[in-house]
Order: C-alpha cells, then structure tokens, then sequence
C-alpha cells in the first residue's frame, strides 16, 4: 500500500467509536485509497458514549471529508446529522456521515452492504426465507438490506423478544419472531449477535438447525472462522464469514464519500494485512 504523503491538501476522513482501537477501517479505507490514488487519509478516533454531538461540530469545523460511525454512536448520530437518507431514518441508525457542502447526511451503508455480500458469496436474497439471529441495530439492518433485496420471509429469532419490536416493524407482514428451531426452514442464515468474537465464544443457534443448502453468514469477522461457521461448513453448507460484510458496507461509504468505484479486492486484501 502506497498512501500519498499527507499535505494540507489531503482530505481526512474517519471512524468514531469507543472502543475503536481493534477496529480495522483504517487499514481498509486507506487500502482503497492507495488503490485509487485518492489524496485521502483515514484514521480512528475513539469518542465516547455521550460524544457523538462533539464528533460532529468537529467534523463541521475542521472539514472531515467523511465519517464512519459505529458503536455506541449509531443511533445519537442519526437524531443529530441535519437529515437521514430514507433508509436511515428507517433504521434510526447512522453509520456513514456525508458532506453535502455544509449539510451532514446520515446514511446506511450496514443494510446494502449486507444484500451486496450475501449476492456475490453465491446467496439469493429474492423469494428467500432468510433466518437473522439478533435484534439490535445489526439485525435491523440485514432484514431491511433482506427486505429491500426481495426478501419473501424473515424469521428473527431473539434471545429477549421484547427487543425485537423494532426489528418486526420493519415490515410485519413478512418478519416474524421465531424459535431458533425453525432456523432449519431457511434458506439464509445469518449471525447479528456478538456470539461468536474471540470475546463471546459459543454458538447462536444448535448445530442442529444448520443444513447443507443454506447460506450461512456470520457478522462476526474476529475471529474470521467463528463456531457457527465452522459447523455450517462441516454439514456442508456455504459460509460467508464477517469481512466481506465490514468491506462491502465500507465501499459503499467509499463511493458515497468520494464518487469513485471503491477496489474490492484491494479492501479485502487489506482487512488481514
């Protein structure tokens, strides 16, 4: 990787987040900027809960080009950008920042980043019953990504049904609460909980419920083999491990940031570098 030399013509952009530190965007982002020979620079820059207003008049004053969001900030970050894309207000969940000259725009890059990554790791969101483990914010972001792609049904399976409300207003006509046996039915599987980082061992779901036609996709991306994929892949079914989501949702922001076609492959190659 070949970053320009950083001038004052070098146009800065960010991700905010406490913690932020283990966090492998800037590897990405400056992997495609090299790539595209874009005098940009992207850094990390730990802001705590309670913040997110500070990170924003900074990105105002001292002219961040971009900013990524992720947690705790998401959804403070939605109520304080001057507008949401429709999308994102859908959610109520920022996780990408654009300059529309002096107006800050809150996009969503989580929900087609998610529909991008499944179509080109070989799924088929159109017609499909698509099965999400979790409802927070990540979950409410792959069923609307599922939904937009053509979903025909979502089954959220939740630890507390109680957080689930949000997720099911999405669309209730096509997503519903379901046991983690019914997991079984669909023809997409997907992890939006922490279970499964180096933190959190442990499956979301029993073994038992994973077959050899489905898609089974993990958000997780440390470690990049979780329990849940490696059983997935022991009954023989596709596995889509967690960085080709972190990269698919980061090119999206990319482009949105910059106008150009962000390098996938070089994005990739660069989450283990």
């Amino acid at each position: 990787m070949n970053l320009l030399p950083v001038t004052g013509h070098t146009r800065v952009a960010a991700v905010i987040g406490d913690p932020v530190d283990h966090s492998r965007s800037p590897a990405v982002h400056n992997a495609a900027f090299a790539a595209t020979g874009l005098d940009w620079v992207f850094v990390a820059l730990r802001v705590t809960g309670g913040d997110a207003g500070v990170a924003l008049d900074a990105m105002r004053s001292m002219g961040f080009a971009g900013l990524s969001v992720t947690m705790p900030h998401k959804e403070a970050v939605a109520r304080l950008v001057d507008r949401c894309t429709p999308l994102a207000d859908r959610l109520g969940a920022v996780n990408c920042v654009v300059r529309d000259g002096d107006v800050l725009v809150g996009h969503n890059t989580d929900a087609s980043g998610f529909a991008r990554w499944v179509t080109d790791g070989g799924g088929d969101l159109n017609g499909a019953v698509l099965a999400v483990l979790g409802a927070g914010g990540a979950a409410r972001a792959v069923v609307a990504g599922a939904l937009d792609a053509g979903a025909k049904e979502v089954l959220v399976v939740a630890r507390r049904p109680e957080r689930a409300q949000r997720v099911l207003e999405l669309d209730p006509a096509r997503c519903r609460l379901a046991p983690a046996a019914e997991v079984a039915q669909a023809a997409v599987v997907v992890n939006a909980t922490p279970v499964g980082m180096a933190a959190s061992p442990g499956m979301p779901v029993p073994s038992s419920a994973l077959r050899p036609e489905q898609v089974v996709a993990d958000l997780v991306y440390y470690p990049v083999e979780t329990e849940l994929l490696r059983a997935a892949r022991e009954v023989g079914a596709r596995t889509l491990d967690g960085r080709g989501m972190l990269v698919h949702q980061a090119a999206d922001a990319f482009t949105l940031w910059t106008g150009v076609p962000a390098p996938l492959a070089a994005m990739l190659a660069a989450v283990d570098d």
